[in-house]
């Protein structure tokens, strides 16, 4: 095992979570010819950190989303002292939100007025049942239709006749409203432009882990500062961005695989783990790959979805939103269709925003709010000034407040689908994926059954793991595994010659 992994060369392709543990766990086993290619000049990928003002805010993953002993970035985080002490309590680690943290909302409508919970109670109450239910077909197929919009809509629409009969037009109107608002919450989740791309039978592939979702005091990008301080000067050469990755389908070769980079160099390799996002990949994989990849990945990646969700921060001098609030809900009182996607992105593109979480501590953060935006609206406000962005902002809130003086003391936002190396934000299940498509998506080239020298070609990262996609512990994890699935073809390959002694 020694000889062999000592002299193997492997080359990772991006320096997201996912290479960097993959690179972590290969080194750590004794393959000391490891390097990692990153196109940009920093770590991270879509771990991102930055400041508004003098605060610490994440451009980029923002929780660790069920913090328990089974989740490996918060392990990671707790071995490094990274995170506050109520975060480390039993109770924390405990608490099983399913994927929706019970956080303090105050609700706002487009007429100026504040809610209560209990104006939009029967609307909140029916949405959750049917997220429940949506993701139920799953297990037991036999979905009524293809995507998670269209099974929502018609629901509400059966539902809302039965159950809601009694209540006054203008109540029911508002529910109705409510459940439009719910629609784009769960747009950013997925981050996908509508419900209607998000796969129907697929969406309960998504599992979630036990713990109430935390971040970190000093940011996500500690975590990557950490992993890369244990990893050798050296192993990552920045602002190298890869042009092809030449592999074999049929002859054996003595170095199986070349990477070509941008600037004409030429890597040669036993094995590559390419960790690029699923975005990067649907736009440049017919360039990315010689020989190109076989259909049935290429169809794959195409299948699964990738879209965009950003953040908007807003800073105020004083709150307009209770004490103890830790989300704020927008809810437009003309969309009573049950619509998630605005009739004209130009124009009333900030109606997709939903609301915004409340930066907690106050202490820390003092009076800042973190807006969300998903879809091809959100990939518009990346085209605009700051100060457009800051207007469309300012005059949105002080029509759901009713006031007319509010004014934004700063704002920042993040803009990742402009972002040449990710073209989006994380992916999830598109309508007519399946879990096939997610074991075709981490399956090694060339496929099972080829002539030539197997796992030349290995694949990493958020989009590859088959029910912790889109988060940063399945970048994590998906990356060690390619790593494991390296370690244990060279601890197989040597076994015979062992017993031969």
């Amino acid at each position: 095992m020694e000889s062999m992994s000592a002299n193997t060369k492997i080359v990772i392709i991006g320096c997201g979570i996912s290479g960097i543990s993959a690179a972590h766990r290969l080194f750590k086993a004794g393959f000391h010819n490891v390097r990692i290619l990153e196109a940009t000049a920093r770590s991270g990928g879509r771990i991102k950190t930055g400041a508004l003002g003098d605060r610490i805010v994440e451009i980029g993953a923002n929780w660790i989303h069920g913090p328990c002993k089974e989740n490996p970035v918060f392990c990671l985080a707790q071995q490094y002292g990274l995170l506050d002490p109520e975060a480390l309590t039993p109770e924390n680690q405990a608490m099983d939100v399913g994927g929706h943290p019970p956080w303090v909302p105050n609700f706002f409508s487009s007429s100026g007025r504040k809610l209560s919970a209990a104006d939009v109670f029967p609307a909140l109450e029916m949405f959750a049942e049917l997220l429940n239910e949506g993701s139920e077909f799953q297990n037991q197929g036999g979905e009524p239709c293809s995507n998670m919009g269209e099974f929502i809509r018609s629901e509400v629409q059966q539902r809302s006749e039965e159950k809601w009969k009694d209540i006054d037009a203008n109540t029911r109107s508002l529910q109705l409203c409510t459940i439009s608002n719910m629609l784009k919450v769960e747009c950013s989740v997925n981050g996908a432009h509508s419900l209607d791309e998000v796969g129907l039978g697929a969406y309960g592939l998504y599992k979630t882990l036990p713990g109430l979702d935390c971040t970190f005091p000093g940011g996500f990008e500690g975590l990557v500062k950490n992993l890369i301080s244990e990893l050798p000067g050296g192993l990552v050469t920045y602002s190298r961005p890869v042009r092809r990755v030449h592999w074999s389908n049929s002859e054996k070769r003595e170095n199986p695989v070349v990477v070509e980079c941008d600037d004409g160099e030429k890597i040669t390799a036993d094995h590559v783990i390419v960790t690029v996002p699923l975005g990067y990949l649907k736009k440049h994989h017919s360039t990315l790959f010689d020989p190109p990849l076989p259909l049935h990945k290429l169809h794959s990646v195409q299948r699964l979805g990738f879209g965009t969700n950003n953040k908007i921060f807003v800073e105020f001098d004083s709150p307009w939103w209770d004490a103890d609030c830790e989300v704020i809900y927008l809810i437009w009182e003309d969309e009573d269709a049950v619509v998630d996607t605005v009739p004209d992105i130009q124009g009333s593109w900030i109606k997709k925003l939903f609301g915004f979480t409340v930066l907690k501590p106050t202490e820390r953060y003092g009076h800042v709010l973190c807006g969300w935006i998903a879809g091809h609206e959100s990939e518009h406000m990346e085209t605009l000034s700051e100060q457009e962005v800051t207007h469309a902002v300012t005059q949105l809130i002080r029509r759901f407040t009713g006031n007319p003086i509010i004014s934004p003391k700063r704002v920042l936002r993040s803009q990742w689908f402009h972002d040449p190396w990710t073209c989006g934000s994380y992916s999830y299940p598109g309508r007519g994926c399946s879990e096939q498509d997610l074991e075709n998506m981490m399956e090694p080239l060339p496929v099972k059954g080829s002539q030539s020298k197997p796992l030349q070609v290995l694949f990493a990262g958020e989009a590859t793991h088959p029910c912790y996609y889109s988060t940063v512990h399945g970048a994590l994890l998906s990356g060690r595994r390619e790593a494991d699935r390296l370690i244990s073809h060279y601890s197989s390959v040597s076994e015979p010659l062992k017993s031969k002694l």
